[in-house]
C-alpha cells in the first residue's frame, strides 16, 4: 500500500460571501496510498466536505492542486474532469440520491452503463448482501438498505477511489456500524482505496491512516498498526 494513488498539494479554498471571505480550506496537504482506507475525521465546518469534493473533481481549490496516479486534475479540461469522475471516483454521501422509480437493480446498472470496466452487478449485489432485494423500490427499502444500494452503485463503477462523505449520517447505530463494516469488507475483497470523512472521532480507529481536521487544516495525521474492526466501534 506504498504506492499514492491521489496526492493533495498545499490545497486552500476561499468563499467570497460580500466582503467576507471564509477560509474552508488552509494549505491542506495529504497523501493517500493504493488500496489504503482512510478516516478524515473533524468537526462540521472543519473543512472535510470541502476536501472530499476537491479529491473528487467537483470543486476546484484556490490554490493549490491534486495529483491522481501521477496526473495534475488542473491541467485537465471540464471534459477530463467530468471522465476522471465517471471512471476513477465512486461517491457515497449521506442522502442516498437514489432514484425512486427504478429497483436496486436498475440504479446500479444506471451507474455503470458509461464506465469503462464495471463489476458485474449480481456480484456486488451479493456482496452488499442485497441480492434477494435487487428488485425492490427504495420506497420498500430501508434506511440501510438504501445506503447499502448507493455503496454498490460507487463501487460497480470499478473506481479506483470510493470517497465517502458522513456516510452513517442518516442511520441509527447499529446499521451505521454495519455500512462501515461493509466499506472495510469492499476494500479488503477489491483491494479498492476508501477515504471516508465524518464527524464521529471513534470511527477514526477504523483507518490504515487518519486525518484529523480543524478550521480548514489538518492538525494531526497517524497511522493504525492495527486498525479495529467496525463491530468494536462505539460512539
Amino acid at each position: 500500500m506504498s504506492t499514492p494513488l491521489i496526492r493533495a498539494e498545499s490545497l486552500t479554498k476561499v468563499y467570497a460571501h460580500g466582503e467576507v471571505e471564509i477560509h474552508a480550506l488552509r494549505d491542506v496537504s495529504l497523501e493517500v496510498r493504493t488500496g489504503e482506507f482512510v478516516v478524515i475525521v473533524g468537526p462540521s465546518g472543519s473543512g472535510k466536505s470541502t476536501l472530499l469534493n476537491i479529491l473528487g473533481g467537483m470543486d476546484t481549490p484556490t490554490s493549490g492542486h491534486v495529483v491522481y496516479r501521477g496526473e495534475n486534475l488542473a491541467d485537465y479540461s471540464e471534459r477530463q474532469l467530468t471522465e476522471y469522475r465517471r471512471h476513477e471516483i465512486g461517491f457515497v454521501f449521506q442522502l442516498y440520491n437514489l432514484i425512486s422509480s427504478l429497483n436496486a437493480r436498475e440504479n446500479i446498472e444506471l451507474a455503470t452503463e458509461l464506465v469503462r470496466n464495471p463489476l458485474d452487478l449480481d456480484e456486488v449485489l451479493g456482496r452488499v448482501g442485497l441480492s434477494e432485494r435487487a428488485q425492490h423500490f427504495p420506497s420498500q427499502m430501508s434506511g440501510g438498505e438504501q445506503q447499502r444500494v448507493a455503496i454498490a452503485r460507487a463501487l460497480a463503477k470499478n473506481p479506483g477511489m470510493l470517497l465517502c462523505d458522513e456516510p452513517t449520517g442518516a442511520l441509527d447505530y447499529e446499521t451505521g456500524i454495519g455500512i462501515l463494516a461493509l466499506l472495510r469488507e469492499l476494500n479488503e475483497a477489491y483491494g479498492t482505496t476508501v477515504a471516508i470523512i465524518t464527524h464521529n472521532m471513534p470511527v477514526a480507529d477504523m483507518g490504515d491512516r487518519v486525518f484529523r481536521m480543524r478550521s480548514g487544516e489538518i492538525v494531526e495525521v497517524r497511522e493504525n498498526p492495527e486498525p479495529r474492526p467496525a463491530e468494536e466501534i462505539v460512539w
